[in-house]
């Protein structure tokens, strides 16, 4: 086994530095609006879009770091990144609904 680190060239560096730091400002953001906003519609909001998308970042950055160094493109982070952008809005969609549902069957029903 090699132990030795190669070092990335300096444009994959700053690549991957400028991809972790707005990924993780988008799921700081994310994470402020679900603590902070007043009801359940917008504290979902915060989670689904913002953190979603501060994760995709780190994970690109993360497919770049060992693209760079193996050489070779690594899909299993590009694979997580589109599972996490398809099932993150949908599992969110089907909240709401539930959400909408149950607030419906809450309600007083209309006067006769």
């Amino acid at each position: 086994m090699n132990t030795t680190l190669a070092a990335l060239p300096f444009w994959a560096d700053l690549l991957i530095a400028a991809l972790l730091v707005v990924g993780a400002l988008f799921a700081l953001i994310g994470s402020i609006g679900l603590v902070k906003l007043s009801d359940f519609y917008r504290r979902l909001h915060g989670p689904t879009k913002s953190t979603t998308l501060g994760v995709g970042g780190v994970l690109l950055a993360s497919a770049l770091y060992f693209s760079v160094e193996q050489g070779r493109p690594s899909f299993t982070e590009v694979l997580i990144t589109l599972f996490v952008l398809l099932t993150a809005p949908i599992s969110a969609h089907l909240l709401v609904k539930a959400a909408l549902h149950l607030d419906r069957l809450r309600r007083e029903p209309p006067p006769p």
